[in-house]
């Protein structure tokens, strides 16, 4: 990645990040990004997910990942875990505790996500975007808190950006992300006591191969750059909200969309 890093800026310190299971994605980005500086990390991942999806998973496989991370020369270790169960959450919190130690950083990056206006939506569907985006965010917060013993604790979640401009495709998927914005305030309130904070970012158009070449480049012309966004840029601004930089910072959502939507 481009630009100054200062490599010992979470030594020290255990993050876990979700969602991270594409070379391409923004997880394994943010994963990299703060082993980079220092911290040990644990990596969820679920690859049916992205096995299903026009995308499909990383031929190489959550391995050829783990290996990648492990050359920062911290500690990295991952379990899979489907969301849309009620118990993962605390297995997955569980598991990042028992391999690496207290967890300081919660980076909830994972997300569900399909298309569906208003006639299309089906209770199903509903109740799985809120399910994985949102119970699961929730559990996984309060179990975070619940192991963090110590003070300069990290929650960083992940929104969208349908606060910005209107989404009407995606609706359920716009409940669920509106949902986790919208439990930014309320969650940094409760935790600012244990010096715990709470930010979200909105990573904006993010080119992780999903878009084909018409809505590719419809983006890249309308965002005022001239460009998508990288991985790596929501990963910078993740790994200075991770940081002794950020401990002022909480509470908020932040839009690193280039000036775009």
């Amino acid at each position: 990645m481009s630009g100054s890093l200062n490599t010992a800026g979470l030594t020290g310190r255990v993050a876990l990040v979700t969602g991270v299971s594409r070379r391409k994605g923004i997880g394994f980005a943010i994963a990299q990004r703060l082993a980079m500086l220092g911290a040990d990390v644990f990596i969820h991942s679920y690859t049916p997910y992205d096995a299903e999806r026009e995308w499909g998973a990383d031929a190489d496989g959550i391995f050829s990942l783990i290996t990648t991370l492990e050359a920062s020369g911290t500690k990295i270790a991952h379990a899979e875990g489907d969301f849309s169960d009620p118990t993962t959450p605390d297995r997955i919190m569980n598991a990042a505790v028992q391999s690496l130690g207290q967890i300081d950083i919660l980076v909830a990056n994972h997300t569900y996500s399909t298309m569906g206006a208003l006639e299309q939506l089906t209770a199903a569907e509903i109740d799985r975007h809120l399910h994985i985006n949102v119970r699961a965010t929730l559990l996984l917060v309060q179990a975070f808190a619940a192991q963090h013993q110590q003070s300069s604790g990290r929650v960083i979640l992940l929104t969208s950006g349908q606060h910005l401009t209107p989404m009407p495709g995606e609706l359920a998927y716009v409940a669920s992300k509106g949902a986790v914005q919208q439990l930014t305030l309320s969650l940094s309130a409760h935790l600012i006591s244990r010096g715990i904070t709470v930010n979200t970012v909105n990573p904006g158009a993010t080119d992780t191969a999903w878009a084909d070449a018409e809505l590719h480049e419809l983006i890249r012309s309308a965002n005022p750059q001239g460009r998508w966004g990288q991985p790596e840029d929501a990963a910078r601004l993740i790994g200075w909200l991770a940081s002794d930089d950020a401990r002022w910072i909480t509470g908020q959502t932040i839009n690193s969309n280039g000036g775009g939507y």
